[in-house]
């Protein structure tokens, strides 16, 4: 092996096994000292580098320049314009400009290259440098570069997410300060008014809780369900049915408290006030019998005999309107004397609905 190219690694034996006789750079016996030079700074560097060669860019690179490179054919040997050929129109410039004299250093700079069987966009920060001769003429260009895709899309992601979280925010307390507005305008008392809210907030809060563990600006019914139920008295009481549907982050703040309102309400005054009480909540979607693309119900059996109350307090007004308005819906309270039941539809298909299926107990 040529001196020159000990410790080279890989790229360094293959550049000394290459036949160079065909190529514009000739024998490598007889390279000039400066590509010699070149050469073995270039192979002794743990940073990826490219020395493109010569008016035709002849290209040798380190073994730290293989990944990126990718699953394209071999580079050695082949001009610098062939091996990026997709990016040429982009980079042939640059690269002009290193043989001109000038060097260039650019940070993040998006490219679209196939190097894995497809176009891709990739992000690379490189300095293309001109090598020059001890008389200062310029007879190469070094690519000194690394990829920084995964970095740029992360920093992007982040960016989404802060948005998306900025967005949530926003909503949040835009619904937070009406609920306590209404919630103290219409309580009876100063405690009241701080026992009322504080169910309210939770309930929104375990329904934010939901959210975050899906990950996404939707949520599934029956998730939203049990969250709030179990924050009351258990689910052992409870009838819960229903597919899987999925609801958007409005949507899944108007059901919480719904179903808050209902549960606080049936604890107090309603089945779940007496032992032998239970209480039925199911939901189902895609209905052609009724048009309806979304029922939820929920039916109290087997408590006290139910009286209509003389005044509408917020809880009424929260679930028969701002839920509504939520699923773009209607929604209903029957103060029926067997038991209250509670009845949201919605005629429009705002929700998702999932192969899996949790219960056909609300077919109908």
């Amino acid at each position: 092996m040529h001196e020159f190219l000990k410790g080279g690694g890989r790229q360094g034996a293959a550049i000394g096994s290459h036949d160079w006789s065909h190529s514009p750079l000739g024998p490598i016996a007889h390279w000039p000292e400066v590509l010699k030079i070149s050469v073995a700074m270039m192979l002794a560097s743990r940073f990826p580098m490219c020395l493109a060669w010569g008016p035709d860019l002849v290209t040798l690179h380190n073994d730290a320049y293989a990944p990126i490179l990718g699953d394209k054919p071999p580079a050695l040997g082949l001009p610098f314009s062939s091996v990026w050929a997709e990016a040429w129109p982009v980079i042939g410039p640059i690269a002009a400009g290193a043989l001109s004299g000038e060097a260039t250093f650019i940070e993040d700079f998006p490219l679209e290259i196939e190097r894995c069987g497809a176009p891709e966009r990739a992000y690379f920060t490189f300095c293309y440098s001109p090598v020059r001769d001890h008389d200062g003429h310029v007879l190469g260009m070094l690519d000194t570069v690394m990829e920084t895709t995964a970095r740029v899309e992360a920093e992007k992601r982040a960016e989404l997410l802060n948005a998306e979280l900025s967005h949530r925010i926003g909503n949040l307390l835009t619904i937070v300060g009406a609920i306590a507005d209404r919630t103290v305008r219409s309580a009876a008392s100063l405690p009241d008014a701080r026992r009322a809210l504080s169910t309210r907030l939770a309930a929104m809060g375990r329904a934010q809780s939901v959210l975050t563990k899906a990950g996404r600006r939707e949520a599934l019914v029956a998730d939203v369900v049990k969250e709030t139920l179990a924050a009351h008295i258990g689910l052992d009481r409870f009838t819960i049915a229903g597919p899987a549907v999925c609801l958007d982050e409005q949507q899944t703040l108007a059901l919480a408290l719904a179903v808050n309102e209902l549960a606080s309400n049936a604890v107090k005054y309603g089945a779940l006030s007496m032992a032998q009480g239970r209480v039925t909540c199911r939901w189902c979607a895609a209905n052609p019998e009724t048009g309806r693309h979304f029922l939820f119900e929920w039916i109290e059996e087997s408590g006290p005999q139910v009286q209509p109350p003389e005044r509408r307090g917020f809880g009424s007004y929260l679930i028969e309107n701002h839920v509504a308005a939520a699923f773009r819906g209607e929604s209903r309270l029957d103060f029926a004397a067997a038991g209250l039941r509670y009845s949201l539809s919605a005629a429009d298909p705002l929700l998702v609905v999932h192969a899996r299926t949790l219960s056909d107990a609300c077919s109908r």
